[in-house]
């Protein structure tokens, strides 16, 4: 299989996979909408909830992400939502230590989907980086992302 068909943007050499994810939601809780984009092959996957948050999307798009990358070969995750990608890589660990409870003591918010993400992403074999993007700055893959997470949240609305 040619995987240089159909690259979205400009992915970064040195992975199997590069997954840009994004989550939309319209109101705060309201209709919303998560995607991913699978860079080097152009393949997406997006759905969508009549009644969610931001954070719930953005965190569904990184789980779908993870799922579909399986937990071997080099992956690269790119993502504009700061919340997702410091909850898998510092703060989730340290909330599983203390109970699920934040520094505060107060419950972790989207506990289950935070545990699974966190799970998925520690039990990956293969090399796994993640990166920071600006969202609306002009990434192909972020951009695209994004739109298809706008539209699942239009359809959901």
């Amino acid at each position: 299989v040619d995987r240089m068909t159909n690259p979205i943007g400009h992915p970064k050499p040195g992975f199997d996979l590069v997954i840009a994810t994004d989550g939309s939601c319209s109101g705060n809780p309201g209709p919303g909408g998560w995607a991913w984009v699978e860079q080097l092959s152009g393949r997406t996957e997006s759905g969508g909830s009549a009644s969610t948050t931001n954070n719930i999307m953005e965190l569904t798009a990184m789980i779908s992400a993870l799922e579909f990358a399986g937990p071997e070969g080099d992956l690269l995750l790119r993502s504009d939502s700061s919340y997702v990608i410091k909850s898998m890589t510092q703060w989730a660990p340290g909330w599983r230590r203390r109970g699920w409870k934040k520094a505060d003591g107060k419950p972790v918010l989207n506990r289950e989907l935070i545990e699974r993400m966190l799970n998925l992403y520690e039990s990956r074999t293969g090399r796994t980086e993640v990166e920071w993007v600006r969202g609306h700055s002009g990434d192909a893959a972020n951009e695209l992302a994004d739109t298809l997470a706008v539209e699942q949240t239009t359809k959901f609305a």
